[in-house]
């Protein structure tokens, strides 16, 4: 009873307190019409009753987590995608609706899951980078706008098409991403996060002000879209096709990840995230490693920046702001570094959730962040943790459970 007593009165200062930071927004409204001040004093009662229960729940849940500790091997989710029994049927399922979606919901919802899916594979791209190399990196968007300014700059001034672009931007990503590497070699941790994001600043003013070459803040439009041996299709049947394209670039993505993860190389890079030192100690070479990292890394968003310049017929320097970096390493964070599955569930939310927000357009912003917080705070090793890499080595006649 006590216990009870305690949280509630708890609960109870945090509403209070509450009440008081949110007066001048959720009480007082300005008039600007009649120069006078608006009182909701009715907003109090909603702000202090919600502000209550969230406290108290708040408190019941991380006590909860506490309790239960980590207990995601055990969870429905992992058990269906560890278990090939059931993983294959579900991906097998996921599939399907991916391939029938455009035929399924509208114009609209099939643009937003192309948006998705190109951020799909800017967050498995950056996962080679961070979630599995261990290199954080805050300039990441410079290489999408590498494969954006590929495409429509040789479009514009060459007449190359989607296919004969989509190679070479992902070759001039992949340089890019080299270009990067190789002065930060020997930095980890905030300094190389310090230094990635100044390259990515320094693309988006180079792009941003050299107007003779990249026509500047205007951007470029007119990017054709991709062709179909020369049919010629209207607004939607396009987007379908992009759709697919995109879908057919996730799947392709998807594989390629996966098989690194399990290569030699993809061991030398998780090794490389654990302990630089000790991987250095153990004969890996470190400069190959994070060299292939990042480009490989910048490869696949040089590809994203190609098919977003194809969707959009337009790129200019304000589509590859910091904030879109941020974004992209949100969703690996959020999914949980390394994890496939876990960075495709991340962007879907990240990228949908908003867009299915805008009912609630004044609050949608504070709703998404809240979502992101609470996600960080019960689950921060993400959505669905990265299992790979570990072992259990059982002597022979040990217990259940063997060693790990």
């Amino acid at each position: 009873m006590k216990g009870v007593v305690e949280e509630t009165k708890k609960s109870l200062i945090a509403a209070i307190w509450f009440v008081f930071l949110t007066f001048p927004i959720m009480v007082m409204k300005v008039d600007t019409a009649e120069n006078k001040i608006i009182f909701r004093w009715e907003n109090i009662v909603y702000v202090a009753v919600a502000a209550f229960i969230l406290s108290y729940l708040w408190r019941y849940f991380l006590e909860r987590k506490e309790r239960r500790g980590n207990t995601d091997e055990d969870s429905v989710i992992y058990r269906v995608l560890s278990n090939p029994k059931y993983s294959r049927p579900f991906y097998a399922a996921v599939l399907l609706f991916a391939v029938a979606f455009p035929w399924i919901f509208s114009t609209y919802q099939t643009n937003i899951m192309a948006t998705a899916l190109i951020y799909v594979m800017l967050g498995l791209g950056l996962n080679i980078v961070v979630g599995l190399a261990g290199l954080l990196d805050l300039g990441y968007v410079a290489f999408y706008a590498v494969g954006a300014y590929a495409y429509a700059l040789l479009n514009y001034h060459f007449g190359l098409n989607f296919w004969e672009v989509l190679p070479i931007a992902g070759i001039l990503a992949a340089i890019a991403g080299i270009l990067l590497g190789f002065p930060v070699l020997r930095l980890r941790g905030d300094y190389l996060a310090i230094v990635t994001l100044g390259f990515g600043e320094i693309i988006r003013i180079v792009l941003e002000n050299w107007d003779s070459f990249t026509f500047g803040p205007s951007g470029i439009s007119g990017v054709p879209r991709p062709p179909l041996f020369g049919i010629k299709m209207n607004v939607n049947q396009s987007l379908i096709y992009i759709y697919y394209i995109t879908l057919a670039f996730v799947i392709f993505t998807i594989f390629v990840v996966n098989r690194l993860q399990n290569s030699r190389l993809g061991r030398a890079w998780l090794a490389l995230k654990e302990d630089d030192i000790a991987c250095q100690a153990m004969g890996i070479d470190r400069v190959t490693a994070k060299l292939t990292a990042f480009a490989l890394g910048a490869t696949w968003a040089g590809f994203a920046g190609v098919i977003f310049a194809a969707k959009t017929t337009y790129v200019s320097p304000a589509s590859f702001t910091f904030f879109e970096s941020v974004v992209i390493l949100s969703i690996v964070v959020l999914g949980g570094m390394g994890s496939i599955v876990g960075v495709i569930l991340a962007a879907l939310v990240m990228i949908l959730l908003p867009e299915y927000l805008r009912a609630f357009s004044d609050y949608r912003m504070l709703i998404f962040a809240l979502a992101l917080v609470l996600v960080m705070v019960f689950k921060p090793e993400g959505l669905i943790p990265f299992r790979g890499g570990r072992f259990v080595y059982k002597k022979k006649g040990a217990t259940e459970g063997g060693n790990e």
